[in-house]
Order: structure tokens, then C-alpha cells, then sequence
């Protein structure tokens, strides 16, 4: 049997095998879920699915150095982000401890005309069916627990496909979940082929596809959907940051280096694109630039590194390429602008590259972000918005109604005022539109996308 090898992106060292699991397999898994959903005697019972999900978060927090370990590893993000991300997963699986107690239908108001006196008519929700997870790798704990858990919580018997990259921080979660009182059938990892994996996504017996990737693969998996699947879309952009003129430089400085270059650049939201006024964006982005030389840049163990590999050394050359068309274009490359090594790229900050370019268009993913020189607001919003992705957005003002009327005017699902759009928690809604994906992430809402409202009218001269 054939597997997959798992690499340390920093050092290409080998860190894991994974066997591959084969089609019949897959759809062994498959079939074994959807007899589960199918048979309303073994469901597993709320009350039950909390208490396993209590001692998951108990089991996750015993556990935090090592998943932390094999997250930086595999994935290539620096420990002290990685340490946070774990902290965010298990603060995740007890979210959905909460929102599963707050997971209810409502009552529709009956009586308001002759024929629909004597009834009380009410909703409950309930599980749509088997969930099939498909992941990425760059928060490969984070990432399992808000596609996973919400599944599992909501009632779905959930499939999951880890990246192929970060198969093992998928793995030790699932242990995790199984070790708490998961029955296996109920969430099962599919190490699989892409082409196993798409053959799954247009079996009728799945009923709600959660994709996390690039959109040219997420667009092309919801169109083999069978009839009357749903499925939440989770693609990348190319996040804009508006800089009025009464913003505090001093304060946005420090979020958006952070926001920038933050796992290297390798976030869906990352800080890619700031549009400045003319009179401080070249100030603006030297000190952006001077602030991002120094960032510690290297092996993701040490734990005074900020900015680690890209995940494939493919990736280092995809972004140098990017960054040269930038400078051919006109671009001033302010700091970096070359690898480190073959699987580094070097923080970089591209002062008014052209607008037709890649780096101005479309999401670089790796340690670059483009600081634009602009006239006005009004150009920095219209710019800001020329592109197909619709995700998070950033406005920095000192005037709180031009940063609400920015925040108005920006084609996004979430603005940040005076923050960076990078900022997550994992209790609010999340997720792109346009080419960046549909449906909405987050715990509460995907366990909220993952169950469908059941209308119940009792027809009873008692309640006349």
C-alpha cells in the first residue's frame, strides 16, 4: 500500500508516513456513515455528545505540547503561533459545548387567520446528514476541530480528508476524538487520493461538503454536488487596508506587521494589499518595511521565530516570480525581495507596484504585502474592492464615521476597524463570497449550516 509522506517544510526532513488509504476503503467509510445517520437508533444522544466533547477539550489540553509539536513540524508555523492555534482549538471544541445547548428551532406564530386557527406549528433541527470534510494545511489543528467538531456536535457522521501536507496533526485529533468516546464510524480520516476524494464529494449519500483551499479546486468540487447537497466554501483573497488620513500610523504599524507576515504570509485573510494617502504611504511603508527585517525569520522550533517556511519549496518560487513581475511593473522592492533558502522567502514589503500585476490582483499566500499610494479615499476604497475575492477588510481612522462609512463602502464579509484582517475569534461568522468561497465557518454557525430546520403543525381544537 502506497502513503504519504509527511516532510518538515523548514529542513524537507521526513517526519511521518501516513498510508494512503485506498478508493473501496474510502467508500467503505462512506457507506458505514451514512447507515449510521440513516438508522435513528443509533444516533448518538445530545447529552451524550457533550460529555464527549467535554472530555476532548480535557484530552486536547493534556495533550497541547504534543500537538503543538507536530503541527510546527509538519506545517512549518512558528511555535509560539502554533502553541496559540492549539489554545484556539480547544477553546473551539468547548464552543461547540455551548452552542449545542443553544442549538434549537423556533415557534411560527399560527392563528393570524381563519385557516390557521387551532394549530401550534414550531421547528426543530436537525442533522442534514453525513458531513465530508476536505482541509487545508495551513492551521492543521484549528482547522480538523472547526470543520470536525461542529459535525459531530450538530449529530452528522463526519469524513475527513486532511491536506496532504499535514495528515498527522488531522490524525492525533480524530485519536483524540475517539479516545474521548467518538465511535470511529462517526469520524473517520480518509488519507485518500484528490481523485478518491472528488468521487466522494459527488456521492449522493453526502450531504454537506465543508472544503477549506483554493478556490479553482473549491468552485470545481461544488459542481459535482449531487442534487440537494449544501456545502460551505472557505477560499483565500487578497485583503485590503484602508489607511485614512486621520489614522494612527504608530498603532497600525505593529497589527499590520503582524497581520502581514503572521505563519509567512499564509493565511486566507492575511494583510496583503494597504492603500495609503499620498502624503505618508512611502513613510508608511518603509517603517513597514524596517519593522519587517527584523522580524526573526527561520526554523519554526525555535521559539523566538516569527516568520517560518513557506509549506513547499514550489511556493518559495511562485512568490519570488510574483514579487519580480511586481518590480519589472515599477514596483520599489522596500526590504527582502529574494529566498533565504529553498524553502524561505524573506519578509517583504513592494511599495506601489502596478495595479494589472499578480501581487496587486490576486492572493500571493507567503510573506509580501503591497503598499499602494493613493489620492484620496475614495480611490483607496475603489481599488481595494477591484478585485473577485470578497473576505475580510481593514480601515484605519481616527474618525469613527469615515471608518463606519469605509467599512459601508469595502465589498467584504467582515471589516476590521483599527485592527488588522487577519483578526479571528472562533465564535463569529467567517467565510468569503465571490470567488473567496461560500456559506459561513465559525463553531456556532457551521453546526448552524450543518442541520436543517423541521416544521411541526399541530392541528388541535385545544389551541383554539
Amino acid at each position: 500500500m502506497s502513503s504519504i509522506t509527511v516532510r518538515n517544510p523548514f529542513d524537507l526532513s521526513t517526519v511521518g508516513e501516513v498510508p494512503l488509504m485506498p478508493e473501496a476503503e474510502a467508500f467503505a467509510a462512506l457507506a458505514r456513515a451514512h447507515a449510521l445517520h440513516g438508522d435513528p437508533a443509533r444516533r448518538i444522544p445530545a447529552h451524550e455528545r457533550l460529555a464527549i466533547l467535554e472530555r476532548l477539550a480535557t484530552l486536547m489540553r493534556t495533550h497541547a505540547d504534543a500537538l503543538v509539536r507536530d503541527a510546527v513540524r509538519e506545517g512549518g508555523k512558528p511555535w509560539v503561533d502554533s502553541v496559540v492555534e492549539v489554545e484556539r482549538a480547544i477553546d473551539g471544541v468547548r464552543w461547540a459545548v455551548r452552542e449545542l445547548a443553544q442549538l434549537g428551532g423556533r415557534e411560527v406564530p399560527m392563528g393570524l387567520t381563519p385557516a390557521s386557527a387551532g394549530r401550534l406549528a414550531f421547528t426543530v433541527r436537525e442533522p442534514r446528514g453525513v458531513v465530508l470534510a476536505i482541509s487545508a494545511f495551513n492551521h492543521p489543528v484549528n482547522l480538523i476541530v472547526h470543520q470536525v467538531v461542529p459535525a459531530f456536535a450538530a449529530g452528522c457522521p463526519v469524513l475527513v480528508k486532511p491536506a496532504s501536507a499535514t495528515p498527522l496533526s488531522c490524525r492525533n485529533v480524530l485519536r483524540l476524538m475517539h479516545e474521548a468516546g467518538v465511535p470511529e464510524a462517526w469520524a473517520t480520516m480518509l488519507p485518500c487520493a484528490a481523485a478518491t476524494a472528488e468521487k466522494l464529494v459527488a456521492d449522493p449519500r453526502v450531504a454537506f461538503l465543508s472544503f477549506i483551499g483554493s478556490s479553482r479546486v473549491g468552485w470545481h468540487l461544488r459542481s459535482k454536488l449531487a442534487p440537494g447537497a449544501t456545502c460551505a466554501l472557505e477560499h483565500g483573497g487578497a485583503a485590503p487596508v484602508v489607511l485614512d488620513a486621520s489614522a494612527d500610523l504608530d498603532a497600525a504599524l505593529p497589527l499590520l506587521l503582524k497581520g502581514g507576515f503572521y505563519h509567512a504570509g499564509q493565511v486566507c485573510v492575511s494583510v496583503q494589499r494597504v492603500f495609503a494617502p499620498h502624503e505618508t504611504a512611502r513613510t508608511f511603508a518603509e517603517r513597514l518595511a524596517a519593522a519587517a527585517v527584523q522580524l526573526p525569520t527561520g526554523d519554526p522550533m525555535r521559539p523566538d521565530t516569527a516568520v517560518g517556511p513557506l509549506i513547499d519549496p514550489r511556493e518559495v518560487a511562485r512568490v519570488h516570480e510574483w514579487v519580480e513581475e511586481a518590480r519589472a511593473g515599477g514596483g520599489t522592492v522596500l526590504c527582502g525581495g529574494a529566498p533565504l533558502s529553498e524553502t524561505l522567502y524573506a519578509p517583504t514589503v513592494v511599495y506601489d507596484p502596478p495595479q494589472g500585476c499578480r501581487l496587486a490582483r490576486n492572493e500571493v499566500f507567503g510573506p509580501v504585502v503591497a503598499v499602494f499610494s493613493t489620492r484620496d479615499r475614495d480611490e483607496a476604497i475603489a481599488r481595494a474592492n477591484d478585485v473577485p475575492f470578497i473576505f475580510q477588510a481593514a480601515v484605519f481612522a481616527r474618525d469613527v464615521d469615515v471608518a463606519l462609512d469605509t467599512a459601508r463602502r469595502l465589498n467584504a464579509t467582515g471589516v476590521m476597524v483599527n485592527d488588522h484582517t487577519a483578526f479571528r475569534v472562533d465564535w463569529m461568522p467567517f467565510g468569503g463570497r465571490g470567488e473567496s468561497g461560500m456559506g459561513t465557518g465559525g463553531i456556532g454557525p457551521a453546526m448552524h449550516e450543518m442541520t436543517a430546520e423541521k416544521l411541526i403543525v399541530l392541528r388541535s381544537t385545544a389551541w383554539a
